[in-house]
């Protein structure tokens, strides 16, 4: 069987890469590289697929079951906590949301020193227990640490290594390779909202998480014992900070940082309300959990299509157009969607244009970055993002609140948000490239 040479020792030995110019005072080198041999990334091989077959099955059942959380939402808001404000139900969300983002530096920085695999297996293990604590769970509270804190920690540990693990072994192909990764995702968006409802319909709320815990288990095993870095696990560099914020001073990077803070305010939004809005809207509540599959479905294209196209005319190209129009999308098409076939129409759009955000952003991370900070700065990236991506939904909620019921202050806030957000990424597109139309 044909196997990967493991070329170097430690990750110091890694030279630069990237399509980008790397003169700034940024990187780690403390002398200059030499030029990247192409044959340094071997763009394919065995262990190269099996790491995004692995990195798909772990985000199909972690990332995928949390862009399903508008069906707990909905099920909440009806059942154990029918008593609170939707607003206060997604709390919980959002703190899933907090968690999975914020642990990313931390867990970048873990996956440079000790790899994918030891990260992954415990991952698995936080993850598995959360969905069963959150099956027996009978208050607020309870959700909260359950499915809020524990999950997103469990998803944070599946979702970051197999993603840092993919970026080691493709350079030409990387956003194809991240991309049908991300796929997991958007598939997992697409059944668990149909699967969850129906198992919490027909064997009840813990009957269902304790049959979907037992599907995660088998998928991120089988995940774990297939994800490979190229990058040999070093020693811990007691030297190097948890938060290296120096990273920011890269201007491209900062700026990127600071469009992600602005779409992940309102990226979530439709993913938490799309469903409570369709019933709202005189949609059949055993019809709107569609909408959100519908949505879901839709980003498994955005993830694949864009991603292959940014190989060739470049990912932040891609990036930029289809932030905006996810966006744009949401200001036109939803704020004016009052029939199934009209929120159908605008969860397709939606779900393409922000699927290709979510597929994109990392491969222009890693394009930008030395490989040795891949890692870290995937991590620092998520981090950064996960306070917006907290209070998102929760403000959201309080506009909805506010506007006795109306969705339109909460879908503004949502369209409006991400498209700032492109126009800050388009201003770190510039500082890679000036011409408007180059390919980067």
């Amino acid at each position: 069987m044909a196997t990967i040479p493991l070329r170097y020792a430690s990750v110091r030995d890694i030279p630069n890469y990237g399509s980008a110019p790397r003169n700034d005072p940024v990187s780690l080198a403390e002398e200059p590289s030499p030029k990247c041999d192409p044959e340094d990334f071997l763009d394919g091989g065995l262990a190269a697929w099996l790491t995004v077959f692995g990195a798909f099955l772990t985000l199909f059942c972690s990332f995928g079951q949390m862009n399903a959380f508008g069906t707990y939402q909905s099920w909440y808001t009806t059942h154990q906590l029918q008593d609170m404000h939707p607003s206060t139900v997604a709390w919980i969300g959002s703190v899933q949301l907090w968690v999975f983002f914020f642990s990313g530096s931390f867990i970048g920085r873990m996956f440079d020193s000790y790899g994918p695999r030891a990260i992954m297996a415990l991952g698995t293990t936080v993850y598995v227990a959360s969905i069963l604590l959150t099956s027996v769970a009978r208050s607020y509270q309870q959700y909260i640490l359950a499915q809020g804190v524990l999950s997103g920690l469990g998803v944070g540990m599946l979702f970051y290594p197999p993603l840092a693990s993919i970026s080691t072994h493709f350079n030409k192909y990387r956003a194809t390779a991240l991309g049908i990764a991300m796929v997991g995702s958007g598939l997992g968006g697409t059944v668990y909202p149909i699967l969850l409802q129906c198992l919490f319909v027909r064997v009840g709320f813990s009957v269902g998480l304790q049959v979907s815990a037992a599907i995660c288990l088998v998928l991120c095993a089988m995940a774990t014992a297939t994800v490979t870095s190229r990058i040999a696990p070093g020693k811990v560099d007691t030297d190097r900070p948890w938060f290296n914020l120096s990273a920011l001073q890269d201007s491209r990077f900062s700026l990127l940082v600071i469009g992600s803070c602005f779409v992940s305010l309102g990226l979530f939004t439709p993913f938490c309300y799309i469903v409570s809005y369709a019933t709202d809207h005189g949609v059949d509540s055993t019809t709107a959990f569609y909408v959100l599959a519908s949505l879901n479905l839709a980003s498994v294209l955005g993830r694949i299509a864009p991603a292959h196209f940014a190989d060739t005319f470049g990912r932040f190209t891609l990036l930029v157009p289809c932030a905006f129009l996810a966006g744009l999308s949401s200001v036109i098409l939803w704020s004016t969607a009052h029939t199934l076939a009209q929120l159908l129409i605008y969860a397709a759009l939606y779900g393409l244009f922000s699927g290709a955000f979510n597929a994109l952003v990392v491969p222009c991370i890693a394009q930008i970055s030395d490989i040795r900070e891949i890692g870290m700065r995937i991590g620092l990236l998520y981090s950064i993002i996960s306070f917006p991506s907290l209070i998102g939904n929760p403000v959201a909620g309080a506009l909805l609140r506010v506007c006795h019921g109306s969705y339109t202050g909460l879908i503004m806030l949502s369209g409006f948000s991400i498209i700032v957000g492109s126009l800050f990424m388009l201003l770190s597109k510039l500082k890679i490239d000036p011409a408007l139309f180059a390919r980067v």
